[in-house]
């Protein structure tokens, strides 16, 4: 088989495990599954299909919806309508209650793995294997998620007795959520939001991503068996046309978002009250990887290739930027070029396939416009027989050394598989840089001197939040901290972050002495009240 072959492999070639879905995406408003009142847009696979005379084509996987505004905003009034000023079943439920849905969903997900993993791999060209594992790790968030909010609600049913008041702490919904996901994970970092917003009892408006939409397509009837109408809602538009309007009603109390920072800061201000705004967002990122004189280099060059290039880099936690120093600047530029050269480059469901299509259409000529401004400045492109090539939807991974400052690829967020590289005499210059980016989500850190590599860990403790040692940028484990300073996020998801982060803190408290203690005892015993209550969510 030729490189080529793999590139645009014959549609007779495709395995029978990895059939070609076909669906006609709905939508999801007030615990109904709508077919019809919106417009549709084709959805075609940016995987490359050879036909029996030789042309090439893009295989239509099927329609997804193109809502209104108008219909953005019915399904943002069902949200408000179930969220009933806070007075509605589902926010007014017990833990245990909202426990049993979500579990009892979890359970209807379950069986979706392989269809859910075929849409994820055809749609944004995931590869097979990493499919199924954004499934699994999903199915695994939602357990973890189970878990945390009953230990959290354990630890909220008992009564505390300070200064003379009696008083229980618990957490409150929010209101109605509008959750927003990115394409490169639609289904698990979507669901990172949407699962701790529901479980603590929040109503919520779902905007699919504009890739990797037809994979829900597969979930709407689970959602509307198991949550009353109108807790979750599921829409497809185009963002920039519907939001707005949507935000500017005022009916919605909190964004999570993850996306970019100019968008989240046009969406937070279409809102009447942005200071009552909740947001949970997760944004932009421009992680160095910061290689030291020290480094062990087989094991720096491994990691820098994985964390770089993982699904083209399409990933907010990929490393975005490497800085090596000037000893041994020759050396890790020769075998790292190495290694990226030697990436499987093939349509997602062939074993080993390392890099894949890029989901976006318009994203090849982009990343060449980036190279080509960078080698413009001075740049060297130092794998010229493969790299920035355009091959259909494919961008061939490009290194760039020599990399000026001022060029847009050593301060923008590619996401996509361009490796700038940046070469330094004092690591000074390094730390000027990282201060004055306006990104500080994650760096990496390369080296085996324990001194230098402590006081490196101080420098970068205040300018990013998670410093990797000699590792990849990475999310996870979820019960880790996932967030970022500057404009890299607002807020912090982990699993039990997310569900402090979906909720406030609420406390209902009384007088100590003999008035107070009978009546909160009065409504324990009574079982009077959904809120004060001492039962234990086992």
């Amino acid at each position: 088989m030729t490189a080529l072959d793999l590139l645009f492999p014959a549609k007779e070639e495709v395995p029978a495990t990895s059939a070609l879905p076909q669906v006609e995406g709905r939508i999801l408003i007030g615990g109904k599954i709508l077919t019809q009142g919106f417009s549709r847009k084709r959805v075609e696979s940016p995987c490359t299909l050879r036909l029996p005379d030789g042309t090439l084509e893009h295989p239509l996987l099927g329609t997804t919806p193109q809502v209104s505004a108008e219909i953005l905003q019915d399904a943002v009034e069902a949200a408000s309508q179930a969220w009933d000023r806070g007075l509605g079943k589902w926010p007014t439920s017990r833990m245990e209650e909202r426990v049993k849905s979500v579990t009892a969903f979890r359970d209807a997900m379950k069986k979706k793995r392989e269809s859910i993993a075929r849409f994820l791999m055809w749609e944004i060209a995931k590869p097979w294997l990493e499919s199924l594992a954004e499934f699994d790790r999903t199915l695994s968030y939602i357990d973890d998620t189970i878990e945390a909010v009953k230990g959290l609600d354990r630890d909220c049913s008992r009564l505390q007795f300070s200064g003379g008041i009696i008083a229980q702490i618990r957490r409150a919904p929010l209101g109605v959520t509008l959750c927003m996901g990115p394409f490169n994970y639609p289904l698990n970092e979507t669901f990172t939001t949407l699962i701790p917003a529901l479980i603590m009892g929040n109503t919520v408006v779902v905007k699919i991503p504009r890739f990797g939409q037809l994979l829900w397509e597969e979930l709407l009837e689970p959602f509307a068996e198991h949550f009353p109408a109108g807790v979750v809602n599921i829409i497809n538009g185009e963002g920039r046309t519907i939001i707005g309007s949507a935000m500017h009603s005022g009916k919605i109390d909190c964004l999570a978002f993850i996306g970019s920072s100019s968008v989240a800061s046009k969406i937070k201000m279409s809102h009447p009250r942005p200071h009552r705004l909740r947001c949970i967002l997760g944004l932009d990122a421009k992680n160095p990887a910061i290689i030291l004189p020290s480094a062990d280099l087989k094991e720096t060059v491994s990691e820098c290739v994985k964390g770089a290039l993982s699904f083209n880099g399409q990933r907010c936690t990929a490393i975005k930027i490497i800085y090596v120093p000037k000893s041994l600047e020759d050396k890790f530029i020769a075998d790292f070029v190495s290694a990226v050269d030697a990436l499987k480059c093939a349509m997602p469901w062939v074993a080993g396939a390392q890099i894949t299509p890029l989901p976006d259409q318009n994203k090849p000529k982009a990343l060449q416009d980036m190279v080509d401004e960078a080698i413009a400045r001075g740049a060297v492109l130092a794998n010229p027989s493969r790299g920035g090539r355009v091959v259909g939807q494919f961008f061939m991974p490009a290194v760039l050394t020599q990399v000026s400052a001022e060029a847009r690829v050593a301060n923008e967020e590619q996401f996509g598989p361009i490796v700038p590289i940046v070469t330094y005499n004092d690591i000074s210059e390094v730390e000027e840089a990282i201060v004055n980016s306006p990104y500080g989500m994650q760096a990496s850190l390369f080296g085996r001197d324990p001194a230098q590599m402590g006081r490196l860990l101080d420098f970068l403790s205040n300018q990013v939040c998670r410093i990797n040692i000699n590792t990849l940028c990475q999310r996870g484990p979820d019960v880790y901290p996932f967030t970022g300073r500057k404009n890299s996020a607002e807020g912090t998801l982990s699993v039990t972050d997310a569900l402090r982060a979906f909720s406030i803190r609420n406390m209902v408290a009384a007088k100590q002495d003999e008035g107070g203690k009978s009546i909160v005892k009065a409504i324990l015993e009574g079982d009077h009240s959904q809120f004060l209550n001492t039962n234990i969510l086992l």
